[in-house]
C-alpha cells in the first residue's frame, strides 16, 4: 500500500525528476496524469500557465520525493552507518499500517477494499494539504521575495542588502532565487518590520539554508549590547540589540537598521 499516494501524483520528466533522486527509471508505470491537472484548478489557471511547473516541482521536491525514495530503496544519506534512531511517522509507515494484519480474522477483498479507500483518503487529504500550502502561502511568499530582490540596489547601491517589505518566510526563496537570477553579489542582510514590536530588523544571511555560519555576520562589536551602549557602539542611534552570535539585530526605525546593514558591509 506505501505505493498508492503515487496514484495521485505525477512526475513530469525524467529530468525533472533526476533533478532531485539519483533514479535510473520512474517509480511507477501506474503513475496517473493528475497533480498538474489538481494543481492548475488550485490556481485557477491552465496547465500550462508557468506557475504550475513551479509549483509542481516544489510540491514534488517537499512531498513526493521522499515517497519516491521510499519506495525505490534510496537511503536519506550517503552512509552505511544504520540510523540513530527509526522513523515510522512518515505517510509511507502510515499508509503501510492500513494493510491487513496477519491476525486479522478477516482477509477477504472487500476488507482490503476499505483499506484501500483508506489509504487514498489519507495520502489524498495530505497532497492537496500540500499543493494547497504551496499555492496559498509558498508562491506568494516566493513572488514577494523577488520582487524585493529586484529592487534591492533601490535600498542600497552595494546590491547586498534587500529590504522585505512585507514579512514572509524568505529564506529558502531567496536562495532559489538567487541561483534563478543569477544574483551578483549575494545578498549579505535582510531588513524588516518585527510587527509585533513594531521595531526593525536586520538578519545576516546564512551561508546555506541549514547553516548557522553566516555569509557575514554583523560585527563582533556589537554583539551581545543593547540599547544605548549598542547605539554607541555602532554611532546609529536607536539600536536595540544585537544577537551574541551576530545573526540578527534590532533599530527601532528603518533608517536606523539599513544604518546598521550598511555599517556592517564595511567592518
Amino acid at each position: 500500500m506505501q505505493c498508492l499516494t503515487l496514484e495521485v501524483f505525477m512526475i513530469p520528466t525524467m529530468t525533472a525528476m533526476k533533478r532531485f533522486l539519483d533514479m535510473d527509471s520512474t517509480p511507477n508505470s501506474a503513475v496517473l496524469h493528475f497533480g498538474k491537472e489538481i494543481i492548475a484548478k488550485e490556481l485557477n489557471v491552465d496547465q500550462d500557465h508557468p506557475d504550475v511547473l513551479r509549483l509542481f516541482l516544489a510540491v514534488y521536491k517537499s512531498y513526493m520525493e521522499a515517497i519516491d525514495a521510499v519506495d525505490n530503496g534510496i537511503n536519506q544519506y550517503d552512509t552505511d552507518k544504520p540510523p540513530r534512531y527509526v522513523n515510522n511517522t512518515h505517510l509511507s509507515s502510515r499508509i503501510g499500517r492500513l494493510n491487513l494484519d496477519w491476525i486479522e480474522p478477516d482477509q477477504s477483498q472487500e476488507k482490503e477494499n476499505e483499506a484501500f479507500q483508506l489509504a487514498m483518503a489519507l495520502a489524498g487529504k495530505e497532497f492537496l494539504q500540500s499543493v494547497r500550502f504551496h499555492v496559498r502561502s509558498w508562491l506568494p511568499a516566493r513572488s514577494i521575495v523577488m520582487q524585493c530582490l529586484e529592487e534591492r540596489f533601490k535600498t542600497d547601491p552595494s546590491g547586498e542588502i534587500m529590504e522585505l517589505k512585507k514579512f514572509c518566510p524568505w529564506k529558502l526563496h531567496l536562495f532559489e532565487l538567487e541561483q534563478e537570477m543569477n544574483i551578483q553579489p549575494l545578498i549579505k542582510y535582510v531588513i524588516y518590520q518585527d510587527e509585533r514590536g513594531k521595531q526593525w530588523r536586520v538578519q545576516a544571511v546564512a551561508v546555506a539554508p541549514d547553516s548557522f555560519e553566516n555569509r557575514k555576520g554583523l560585527p563582533e562589536q556589537w554583539r551581545g549590547l543593547r540599547d544605548k551602549q549598542l547605539s554607541e557602539a555602532a554611532k546609529i542611534p536607536g539600536c536595540v540589540f544585537v544577537h551574541m552570535s551576530g545573526f540578527i539585530g534590532g533599530n527601532q526605525s528603518y533608517d536606523g537598521a539599513l544604518s546598521m546593514a550598511r555599517t556592517a558591509l564595511t567592518l
